[in-house]
């Protein structure tokens, strides 16, 4: 049966009256004509009046293969003849079982244990949970602290907060959160001196303070690995990971690495902490798990950790976290069905081709007068925006560059969203060279004209 699907004037109204759409003004949402899209195919999106668009955003960071895709059609279709729920707690089921030893041969060495949830930030809440437990769990309660990132984001529950710093995002939410300590993530566009290894040096130097202070109270730093992707897609300097990961390890501090938006191909590695060698404590997965198709999200951990909750009921280790449909056979099956076809589709080479071929492209962008940086991770890309590249001095807050640029590139058929005056790109994995540079055109034209008519008002 086909579901009748209103008129796009009606479908507005009561997008109006009853929608309330994540991390969007609203009031601004629903005066600029918004897209509401009906179904995909391929790399693109077609909205209720049969307009298509290209995926420019990966329907937020986590397309895979594409929209429609028969292989992961068929994982669900045959998934759902046999069950569709059956809960984690106390009982397995067979795909979340199959999942949990395909991440674990597929992670870097000794991360083994796989714990299930819904969502980005359900698995950075439980990393933080299951740090905190291990330290009480071994007799050391006072690590009870944890060390965040400057301009970190990990997701919007409580806990994923509290090891945020976006102050846009986060700082409203202040008497609700537990406190962090903060060091700076290495972002050398901005650093005074605009160098990597300066950048680097500054933040290795910032933990290396704390940790020779107050090791004996922190029980993990968490980091995005390679590229901090809300903060407005910032590169982490080559070996940075691997310092990091030294340094905590030295002082016997757990990391945490969130790979909910770099892991699983984005940097053209499987995870981003492969480029530098490390093997976290823990790595969180999300967003492109399933390849864009339902809501499965896991957290990595070793046998060192998973002991330490080990024994009877009685002695209280247990780890009581859970969610209704953590491990969902449905979401469980696709993610398998996702991995293999990776596999199959030698889907890493590929993205490590599109990524040069991007690179090679994005050397125009940065002749365009008003581009200050561009910074690039494989398929993640942002492109900073500036009113003077000498000073590095943005556009007016007011002028909403960004927003614009993403409009007019919406006009022309890419969709996007900006972080700030950053442009965001981030095509599917599996997209097409061809479908690649349509969509570069289309961005360096909106980024070409929106900032020539800005800058000559």
């Amino acid at each position: 049966m086909t579901r009748w699907v209103p008129p796009r004037d009606v479908l507005l109204a009561w997008n109006r009256d009853h929608l309330w759409n994540p991390f969007t003004p609203m009031k601004n949402y629903l005066e600029e004509d918004p897209v509401i899209i009906e179904r995909g195919e391929g790399v693109k999106l077609f909205d209720v009046d049969g307009r298509a668009y290209w995926d420019g955003y990966s329907s937020l960071w986590l397309n895979v293969h594409g929209h429609n895709v028969p292989e992961l059609n068929a994982a669900v279709t045959e998934q759902l003849g046999k069950i569709a729920h059956a809960t984690l707690l106390g009982s397995a089921n067979v795909p979340a079982i199959l999942l949990a030893k395909r991440l674990a041969d597929l992670a870097p060495p000794g991360l083994r244990k796989v714990f299930f949830s819904d969502s980005g930030a359900e698995a950075v809440e439980i990393a933080v949970k299951m740090a905190f437990q291990y330290w009480q769990n071994i007799g050391r309660p006072e690590k009870r602290r944890f060390i965040t990132m400057t301009g970190a984001y990990h997701g919007d529950t409580i806990g994923a907060v509290s090891v945020g710093a976006i102050e846009l995002f986060h700082a409203r939410f202040g008497p609700l959160l537990f406190p962090t300590v903060r060091i700076p993530y290495p972002h050398a566009y901005r650093h005074p001196s605009g160098d990597p290894e300066a950048a680097a040096r500054d933040s290795l130097a910032a933990l290396e303070s704390i940790l020779r202070d107050q090791a004996d109270e922190i029980a993990a730093l968490i980091v995005e690995p390679v590229m901090q992707g809300a903060a407005g897609m910032i590169r982490m300097p080559d070996g940075f990971m691997a310092a990091l990961a030294d340094r905590l390890r030295a002082y016997d501090v757990l990391l945490i690495a969130d790979e909910v938006a770099t892991g699983l191909g984005r940097t053209g590695a499987m995870f981003a902490v492969e480029h530098d060698g490390v093997v976290p404590d823990f790595l969180t997965l999300g967003k492109g798990l399933t390849g864009g198709y339902l809501p499965v999200a896991a957290t990595l951990t070793t046998d060192r950790i998973y002991e330490a909750f080990w024994g009877e009921e009685i002695e209280g280790k247990t780890f009581y976290h859970g969610h209704s449909y953590t491990g969902n056979p449905l979401g469980c099956a696709v993610a398998l069905a996702n991995l293999e076809l990776m596999e199959k589709r030698k889907l890493l080479e590929h993205v490590r081709r599109l990524s040069a071929r991007a690179e090679a492209r994005l050397s125009a962008f940065r002749e365009l007068p008003y581009v200050g940086d561009v910074r690039q991770a494989g398929l993640m890309i942002g492109i900073e925006i500036v009113r003077d590249r000498a000073t590095k001095a943005p556009f007016p807050r007011e002028v909403r560059i960004g927003r614009k640029i993403v409009a007019r590139a919406r006009e022309l058929g890419l969709l996007t969203r900006p972080l700030g005056d950053v442009i965001v790109f981030m095509p599917p994995l599996a997209t097409p060279e061809a479908a690649l540079e349509a969509m570069m055109d289309i961005l360096y034209r909106a980024i070409a004209e929106v900032t020539g008519k800005e800058a000559g008002r």
